[in-house]
Parts: structure tokens; C-alpha cells; sequence
């Protein structure tokens, strides 16, 4: 069980006068990272549904004594909702430190955002990118700052098809959730690469960091669009990480002092871990944002 539960987040570094925004942190990781850094400074839990947000920012405010447990809302298979929760963030709050692109969707049946990507892809990709694009220039104010996005040991199954971004000609709703964790990992290279210049591993620009991870294999509501392996995970659950287990690298890469000057890394069990060679392809991850670009409308040089 020991084995299993992996590396913990050993740093006791505070974020007093600090802000934190955690998408997704209602439930699972999201909300295990949003109870750890709540005792620290002030978390925005940006979620789809308030409700629910708001009963684990309730929860987390009594737990930790921290008040400045903020819900807002934000439904990342929407730009609409993205552009105005961005909108209002930026009216609200003059500093951003630290922005974790947590949420998620996994093995949903074919389905597409309100803009007409691919579910996958719209939210764990584009929803994330969007957001960070309209963030970006808070960050860089409030350096230094880091952006930390949550991929997965599945980008190692996955490539970017750029014949078929969308799945339109064949989909696999697995193989769409790898798909969509590999542009985690290339985003994040190309984005580190644009932050700090041609010196890839130490922040040398902007005192922004970006850095990528994979939390483990977490016992969460992630697998609900799936029979199978809700059931699954239910026998194998002893094997599985706890919310709070899999929480530890984001916690750890968004709070860790050794990591001031990392970036364009990726790691598991709060250390590095391999990268599949598509996630460490540049032109792909270059073409990627491009595209990526496009299909969202804006110009991000």
C-alpha cells in the first residue's frame, strides 16, 4: 500500500497575500490540491457545477480556518464561460500566482463542446489553453508564478491527429482521453519554450513556469462514463491512489522551492518521469499550438 501511495509533497512553503485558481476542484484531486493549498493561501475553485463547488469550498473553509475559499464559475466545454470567467477574474483579483489546469474528462461517448470540438480534446485541451491564454499576462505581473497541468501516464498512448482532431472519421473514447493528455504534455513543452527562451529547463524570461504531471492512478469519479471501469476500480481500489495520494505532485509542483526555476518538465510521485518521444516532438507541439490557435481564434506569439 506503501508502494502504491507514492512520493509526498514535503514542502511547507505558505502563500500568504498569494492567489491560487484550481479548475475542476470539486471532487477527487482537484479538491485534495484546493484542501492542501487552502491552508497555505487563497484558493479560486473554478468548477462547471457551483453547487457541488460550493459545498467542497464549505468544507475546506471549515476544515482549514481559511475563508478566502473562492467558488466561481467555469465550464471549460464552453469559450463563452471560459472568456467570462476570465473576464471576471481579471476585474476582480490584480495578482494570479499560481494556475492548475486540473479538470477533466475521461472515456465519455462521442460528444462534442458548445464549440464543436471533440469532448476530449475541448476540455482537457483547448478549455485548458484558452484559460491560460487569457490569464497569461496576470501571471507574468504577478512573477514569479507558475501554471501546472495535470496530463497523465496515458499521453504515452496517444498521438495528435491532426487528419482527425475531432474523431469525426474514427473515435475511440480511450483513446481519445490519451489523445487529449498528450497535448497536455506538448502544450506545456511549447509553452515553457515560449515563457523562458531557448534554454528549455531553467526559467530565464518571464519567471513563469510551466510544468506538466501525472498524478497516479486515482480512485475518482473520473472513470463515471465507463460501466467497466467504474467496476473495476471498485474491486481494484486497494491498488489504486487515494484523492489525497494523487494529489501530492500538484500540490508539489505548484508550491515545491526547488522547482522556483524548473519548467517544461514533467513528473510523477513529486519527481521527473519519462516523457513518451511524441510528447518531446517540438514541431508537433509547435504545429499543435497553431492549430490550436485556430480553432479557438485567437493569436497567442
Amino acid at each position: 500500500r506503501r508502494y502504491v501511495a507514492g512520493g509526498q509533497c514535503k514542502s511547507a512553503a505558505k502563500l500568504e497575500g498569494k492567489v491560487v485558481i484550481i479548475t475542476g476542484a470539486n471532487t477527487g484531486i482537484g479538491k485534495e490540491t484546493a484542501r492542501d493549498l487552502a491552508r497555505r493561501g487563497k484558493v479560486i475553485v473554478a468548477c462547471r457545477d457551483v453547487a457541488k463547488a460550493e459545498a467542497a469550498a464549505s468544507e475546506i473553509r471549515a476544515e482549514t480556518g481559511n475563508q478566502q475559499v473562492i467558488v466561481k464559475k467555469l465550464d471549460l466545454a464552453d469559450t463563452k464561460s471560459i472568456r467570462e470567467f476570465a473576464e471576471k477574474f481579471l476585474a476582480e483579483e490584480k495578482e494570479l500566482h499560481i494556475l492548475i489546469n486540473n479538470a477533466g474528462v475521461m472515456l465519455c461517448p462521442y460528444s462534442k463542446t458548445a464549440d464543436g470540438f471533440e469532448m476530449h480534446l475541448g476540455v482537457n485541451h483547448l478549455g485548458h489553453f484558452l484559460l491560460t491564454f487569457l490569464l497569461l499576462e496576470r501571471l507574468k505581473q504577478s512573477a514569479p508564478a507558475r501554471i501546472v497541468n495535470v496530463s497523465s501516464l496515458a499521453h504515452h498512448g496517444g498521438q495528435i491527429r491532426f487528419h482527425d482532431l475531432h474523431g469525426e472519421k474514427s473515435y475511440n473514447r480511450g483513446l481519445a482521453y490519451c489523445h487529449s493528455k498528450l497535448a497536455n504534455v506538448l502544450f506545456t513543452r511549447e509553452l515553457a519554450r515560449r515563457l523562458q527562451g531557448k534554454l528549455l529547463y531553467f526559467a530565464i524570461g518571464t519567471k513563469v513556469t510551466a510544468n506538466a504531471l501525472h498524478p497516479g492512478s486515482v480512485h475518482s469519479e473520473l472513470v463515471r462514463h465507463s460501466f467497466v471501469m467504474t467496476w473495476l476500480w471498485k474491486i481494484f481500489s486497494f491498488f489504486l491512489k487515494t484523492p489525497w495520494e494523487g494529489a501530492q505532485t500538484s500540490v508539489y509542483c505548484a508550491v515545491a522551492e526547488e522547482l522556483d526555476s524548473v519548467t517544461g518538465q514533467y513528473f510523477s510521485d513529486c519527481q521527473p518521469a519519462y516523457v513518451s518521444p511524441r510528447g518531446r516532438d517540438d514541431e508537433t507541439a509547435k504545429k499543435l499550438w497553431n492549430v490550436s490557435c485556430e480553432l479557438l481564434g485567437i493569436q497567442w506569439d
